[in-house]
């Protein structure tokens, strides 16, 4: 791939966020325990996109570059035997095809527990076929890319004279000026009022009410900005963030003075999967939903790995 950047600091289509200082973590009952201690951070201010990265601004990269996605080569087993446990066995050749996990809504209630019964690894699926190969992006330049690897937003990152935002940067930019608040707007919880987010309403995952008036992802800035004026930091898709996931992180960190600019943790863990890579991504998606996530909270984590590539995640760009 030719990594040459288009060197752009003009900022276009970027906001400002002053340097600050927060406390950073779990504001409710809904919090995980990755989500705690609650601890003091500051950050020097930086330029972050006011939306999602656009299949239409990701077009143009892949146009310059002939840039090939995650979700568009043959996995490597090789690669992916390191993320499971030894002597797990290699999967049929059937499954080691250029794919991307796509949601499948169920007819009937499941077991929250069981992802499976709404996600499926689709030959095809990539971020030109959202929903898999007979789908497409036609007349969508505007909408959220999706299918994105944390590989895919890096390469991509560096091709536009930007970075990642760290899981601090990202969490200061999405409260918006507010503070020890739950979401982006404030407190009022996710369904009262007007919609607010691209989120999913009802029943997950197999009824929604499609309150907010979109069922899959929304285009980019389809709902009020924060304080910020940053758009959709809460649902539509979730996005990478630089740090790689530990579950323990936050403990590590907590310190009465603070810690200024956290770039994450040295190496990765996470206790469900001990053997895989992952990062952190932040935000939610339009799969969110009080009874399984509450990812659209600000101070949610999440993680997922490097290599991931799936229907509701993608990212947004930052520039010091």
């Amino acid at each position: 791939m030719n990594t040459k950047s288009i060197a752009d600091h003009s900022h276009k289509g970027m906001v400002w966020i002053k340097a600050g200082t927060f406390s950073m973590g779990g504001d409710n009952d809904q919090a995980g325990p990755d989500e705690f201690p609650k601890h003091k951070v500051t950050v020097k201010g930086f330029w972050m996109d006011a939306t999602e990265l656009t299949n239409g601004q990701f077009a143009k990269f892949v146009k310059a570059t002939g840039y090939i996605t995650t979700a568009e080569r043959k996995p490597d087993w090789n690669e992916l035997k390191k993320q499971v446990p030894p002597g797990t066995p290699k999967p049929d050749e059937s499954l080691l095809v250029a794919a991307s996990l796509v949601f499948n809504q169920p007819s009937h209630p499941v077991n929250l527990n069981d992802y499976s019964q709404w996600w499926s690894w689709e030959k095809g699926a990539d971020w030109k076929h959202p929903h898999g190969p007979k789908s497409n992006i036609i007349g969508k330049d505007n909408y959220p890319v999706v299918h994105i690897s944390w590989f895919d937003a890096v390469a991509y990152c560096k091709w536009a004279g930007k970075r990642l935002p760290t899981e601090a940067e990202w969490e200061w930019a999405a409260r918006g000026g507010l503070s020890d608040e739950i979401y982006p707007w404030g407190n009022e919880p996710v369904d009262a009022g007007e919609p607010k987010a691209n989120t999913w309403q009802g029943e997950f995952p197999n009824k929604n009410t499609l309150r907010d008036k979109f069922f899959y992802s929304a285009p980019v800035g389809s709902f009020k900005p924060n304080g910020y004026g940053l758009y959709d930091m809460a649902g539509n898709v979730w996005e990478w963030c630089a740090d790689y996931y530990r579950n323990d992180y936050y403990q590590t960190i907590n310190k009465p003075q603070g810690v200024a600019n956290p770039q994450g943790p040295a190496d990765s863990y996470d206790p469900d999967e001990p053997y895989a890579k992952k990062r952190v991504i932040r935000g939610g998606s339009f799969l969110c939903n009080d009874s399984y996530c509450s990812g659209y909270r600000v101070a949610r984590r999440m993680k997922s790995t490097e290599d991931s590539g799936m229907e509701h995640l993608g990212f947004r760009c930052v520039q010091d």
